[in-house]
């Protein structure tokens, strides 16, 4: 089964279609859901029925990779009559400030020239307003979303604020905030994980209440230990031997990590052709994949937001040892990069003991070996 699927309107469940249905083209509107809710299929179908009504629509996303994945999809939905752009956030910005919009240290800009830029900005015409729409909306900071008030943009925003991995990084009450008048839609249910995925992941919930347990039965997550780092390569062969059809993403703590696994793995299964990807590559094999095809890609950590592989494996959860495992972000960490998997999850670790996050964890829910 490969990765990304394109989806058609048919293929959204009943609940998914009233909120499409039920959102209001005009206005400002965030919606909030859990991983496998169905939030990146909802946000390429809401921008291209937007896009049919005559104005042009940008949608959004902090991360290049998952910008990546979803392009494939408006593509596929896409007409004659919509015209929808698929941006990072970043480069939507430099865009429309141009190419001396001023920098700051956190990787973002100088806000306050930017609403200065915003404010002598001519409106834009009524029945064309500035239309947005933004997946992962709780990567981007506060002042992204002032921004938006201050151009008049019809905005709509995709978000899960217990899935911020970011260091600037907004609540959904901040996004809110920013927007101004905004309104908030619910969207309920799992559509990704299997339930012992699902039922591992709501350990690491963060929120108040962890989201219902999909019904759709798998295999119980497993926990490898294993002799060294090296032995990383021989346990993704295995599951690639036994399921050749499927996508296996590799999320790993750095780009270091990236690197040694990929030249292991090239070393010992040239054949394999495993993909890596790094937002520090410029162009280039490390930083345009395909998502479309099966086999092994390898991320970083901070990329795996938003999208989905049938298997995961989080190979070096040993560089957590040192972590408080009550830690929010690495509650956070984990529990984005578990809810990942559509059929497997499997973490491993080199090393004497169990990491501190994982080691409480029953085996009825994790499975070790």
């Amino acid at each position: 089964m490969s990765t990304m699927m394109a989806p058609t309107y048919l293929d959204l469940t009943p609940p998914q279609r009233a909120l499409l249905d039920g959102l209001p083209f005009e206005g400002n509107h965030v919606i909030d859901g859990p991983p496998g809710s169905g939030k990146s299929v909802l946000a390429v179908q809401r921008a291209v029925m937007l896009a049919l009504t005559g104005t042009p629509v940008f949608l959004l996303t902090r991360s290049n990779l998952l910008r990546q994945s979803l392009a494939p999809l408006v593509s596929a939905l896409c007409s004659d009559h919509a015209d929808v752009t698929v941006a990072t956030a970043h480069s939507w910005l430099a865009g429309w400030y141009g190419a001396d919009i001023p920098g700051a240290d956190d990787g973002w800009f100088d806000w306050p020239a930017l609403y200065e830029r915003a404010a002598l900005t001519e409106p834009a015409e009524p029945n064309r307003p500035l239309t947005l729409v933004v997946d992962e909306g709780q990567d981007l900071p506060p002042a992204f979303y002032r921004l938006c008030r201050i151009l008049g943009a019809r905005t709509t925003v995709f978000a899960d604020e217990c899935q911020r991995l970011t260091t600037t990084h907004s609540t959904l009450a901040e996004v809110a905030g920013g927007l101004g008048r905004c309104f908030v839609h619910e969207l309920h249910g799992n559509h990704r994980n299997t339930r012992q995925t699902a039922e591992l992941a709501a350990r690491f919930h963060t929120g108040s209440c962890p989201p219902e347990l999909p019904g759709r039965e798998g295999p119980l997550p497993r926990l490898h230990a294993l002799p060294n780092r090296a032995a990383v390569t021989d346990l993704l062969l295995a599951l690639l031997a036994s399921r050749p059809d499927r996508s296996i993403g590799v999320v790993v703590h750095s780009t270091e990590a990236q690197l040694e696994l990929l030249t292991c793995l090239e070393k010992k299964a040239p054949r394999v052709r495993a993909q890596m990807y790094t937002s520090q590559a410029r162009g280039g094999r490390y930083r345009t994949l395909d998502l479309s095809r099966p086999g092994i890609v390898i991320v970083h950590r901070s990329s795996a937001k938003g999208l989905q592989f049938d298997t995961v494996v989080v190979p070096d959860s040993e560089a957590d040892a040192g972590v408080d495992p009550t830690s929010g972000v690495l509650r956070m960490t984990y529990y984005v990069m578990a809810t990942r998997a559509r059929h497997e999850l499997h973490f491993a670790y080199a090393g004497d003991s169990e990491p501190g996050l994982l080691k409480d964890i029953p085996p009825r829910v994790l499975a070790r070996g």
